[in-house]
């Protein structure tokens, strides 16, 4: 059997799991609080020991593990986290660390890369070469795969999806921009416009969806209600998917990838997200009738980032 070890550290948790290579399966998780921010030494040694523990719970040594991968935030370029604001870091050689406390290979990824990569290698682009995710949450973001391998850019910067501008002078998003993706697609911004259609439409059924409180309402409230017939959930939907489907076909129409992969808490809607979008992007993203972009759901939900800081190692191979 063949052992890696995939490591997907957040802002609050450390998720770590043992993966049989072979069986394409978790074999055993932990996890630790992160307790950030700390020195990138103090977190890598948590990091160490949790690895450890995982494998004298199977009854294997760490040198059996042919080497360990590591999702983290911030932007990350050849195994340094030039910046993660959330840890407290700048310019930490991560990858070295790691590797020098276990003595195994290290390979590590920005979270949202090592997430698309699961999906690439493992989920919804199983044997293809190209797929870009775009993660539909608090935020958005984005992951990049071309010819089997992560795309970082030349400064680690790649794949901020989330913020290509498709409404100019549009509304305003987190990152001071107006007209980002992000300020229409996210999660944030479909609670926000259900509430604010929802004041619109005092007889609109998302207040029963809601029990008539308004800050009830969430990512689900405008599918269920819509669902129902319901013409103000309707309206937020349609705007939703229009605006997604901007995004998605300039992806499409700049790189061309074999899969679109929409993960994220919205993608949980499925069809009632997919169907229209697919529908949209018909007439929207270029292409032959033999010879397009698949858009598919997200295969992996939490133990993404494990699974693809897992396969990194792949990639190095």
């Amino acid at each position: 059997m063949r052992y890696c070890i995939g490591v997907d550290l957040g802002g609050t948790n450390i998720a770590i799991g043992l993966i049989d290579l072979d069986g394409k399966v978790i074999i055993r998780k932990k996890s630790v609080k992160t307790r950030a921010p700390r020195p990138c030494v103090e977190i890598s040694a948590d990091i160490r020991d949790v690895c450890v523990d995982l494998c004298n719970d199977v009854g294997i040594t760490l040198s059996e593990v042919e080497w360990i991968g590591v999702a983290t935030p911030g932007i990350v370029r050849s195994g340094v986290v030039i910046d993660a604001f959330n840890l407290g870091w700048t310019n930490e050689k991560f990858e070295e660390i790691v590797c020098t406390m276990t003595g195994r290979p290290t390979f590590v990824a920005n979270d949202a890369n090592a997430a698309a990569y699961a999906e690439a290698k493992w989920g919804c682009g199983i044997g293809e070469e190209s797929l870009i995710a775009v993660t539909l949450g608090t935020g958005i973001g984005g992951g990049i795969i071309l010819n089997g391998k992560i795309w970082e850019g030349f400064n680690g910067f790649a794949a901020e999806l989330g913020h290509m501008v498709i409404d100019v002078g549009g509304r305003r998003c987190s990152c001071g921009l107006r007209g980002c993706l992000e300020a229409y697609c996210s999660a944030t911004a479909l609670v926000h416009e259900t509430r604010r259609m929802m004041k619109l439409y005092p007889d609109s059924l998302m207040w029963q969806v809601t029990g008539g409180n308004i800050d009830c309402a969430d990512g689900r409230t405008a599918f269920t209600a819509n669902e129902q017939g319901d013409f103000a959930a309707r309206q937020v939907i349609d705007d939703f998917v229009n605006y997604l489907a901007i995004g998605i076909a300039n992806i499409i129409n700049i790189f061309q990838p074999s899969v679109v992969c929409i993960g994220g808490g919205v993608s949980g809607q499925g069809e009632a997200l997919m169907r229209p979008l697919r529908e949209r992007l018909k007439y929207t993203s270029f292409g032959t009738k033999d010879m397009r972009t698949r858009v598919e759901v997200a295969v992996y939900k939490n133990d993404a980032g494990i699974i693809g800081a897992g396969l990194l190692g792949i990639m190095e191979e």
